[in-house]
């Protein structure tokens, strides 16, 4: 089952399965920022009012508007919570 970053509470991990096809020129930008298939990601941070959302990718962190990050396609991962 594909699930998006709004889909995810603080804490939530998943593995980027693929990317949604409407946004070409955004993926290349999200691909250069590590975000490529078989990446793990995880929800760390909220916004006040949800946007941005702060995301731990490969070691580090990174901030998105939700709109531009629910250009990945994720499976959720089990969190040991």
């Amino acid at each position: 089952m594909q699930f998006k970053i709004r889909d995810f509470s603080v804490g939530e991990s998943g593995e980027i399965t693929g990317y949604d096809s409407s946004d070409s020129s955004y993926r290349k930008k999200l691909l250069s920022m590590g975000l490529t298939k078989g990446t793990v990601v995880t929800v760390t941070k909220t916004a006040p009012l949800g946007d941005p959302v702060e995301l731990t990718v490969r070691g580090y962190k990174l901030s998105l508007r939700k709109a531009e990050a629910d250009i990945l396609e994720l499976r959720r991962q089990n969190n040991d919570r």
